[in-house]
């Protein structure tokens, strides 16, 4: 029995029975959950279990490996069905953002970095972008430290500052909902706090759904956490109940680090 995924209001993200498959091996089992809006939503497991896998379905990143498919049920982000052959998928990712394991700011300057997802949406006014760049890295608190290099290139940056310039880029075209697989893994302590801070800030406007191994990250950020174990999802909670009084033996054996 799978708790937590009842709610009175609109999911944000809607997964109906999901099934996924990479060529013959089926990868996702039969997923369902609701994801609420503007709370911090944790995915944990153990490597494999595929809980990557299915946040790269939200915005349809799957579809550009070979083989790899939803061969089953549904999801539905703002009640779209995000499957359907006329839905256009550069609108989807927009609404979508997605923030990676590896920081990747694209080769160009701190500006350019955030005023690039501007442009290629429409937005000509350089006045609008100039505060929009400034607001984005003020979001990520990052203004202080760039304001007067924002014309340099981004390589300058730490790793820390790197990964929260890619979150600002991110917010720069007013996404939705900002998908976050293991986004402080190969950050330091000190990094990695200051990404916490900023999610629990940008949750006030934003649905956030993070991966990640860090068992104390998703007990220190999320409001819920689903466990996933061999394509399965095992249980879904609040995320103080998941790890205090689990439901499922397997869920207290991964959280108390039995196994995994």
């Amino acid at each position: 029995m799978v708790n937590g995924s009842s709610t009175t209001v609109t999911p944000a993200i809607a997964i109906d029975t999901l099934r996924f498959n990479y060529g013959a091996k089926q990868v996702l089992h039969d997923i369902s959950l609701d994801i609420a809006p503007r709370e911090i939503t944790a995915f944990i497991g153990p490597s494999g279990c595929g809980k990557s896998t299915l946040l790269r379905c939200f915005n349809r990143i799957n579809d550009r490996i070979p083989g790899a498919k939803v061969t089953g049920g549904a999801i539905r982000i703002g009640g779209i069905d995000i499957a359907r052959p006329d839905l256009d998928l550069q609108v989807l990712r927009r609404r979508v953002g997605m923030v990676f394991q590896k920081w990747n700011p694209f080769p160009k300057s701190i500006y350019n970095n955030i005023a690039y997802g501007l442009r290629i949406h429409g937005e000509k006014n350089r006045k609008l972008v100039d505060e929009r760049v400034e607001y984005c890295l003020r979001r990520v608190a990052l203004w202080d430290d760039v304001k007067d290099r924002l014309h340099s290139s981004a390589f300058g940056l730490s790793g820390g500052q790197q990964q929260r310039l890619c979150i600002a880029r991110t917010i720069a075209t007013k996404p939705d909902i900002i998908l976050m697989d293991e986004p402080c893994s190969a950050l330091d302590p000190l990094s990695t706090l200051k990404v916490e801070e900023l999610l629990l800030e940008l949750k006030k406007e934003y649905t956030i759904v993070i991966v990640t191994h860090n068992l104390a990250q998703a007990s220190r950020c999320s409001d819920k956490t689903a466990f996933f174990y061999l394509g399965k999802l095992i249980e879904y909670d609040a995320t103080q109940k998941m790890f205090s009084n689990p439901s499922v033996r397997q869920t207290e054996e991964y959280v108390s680090g039995a196994f995994g």
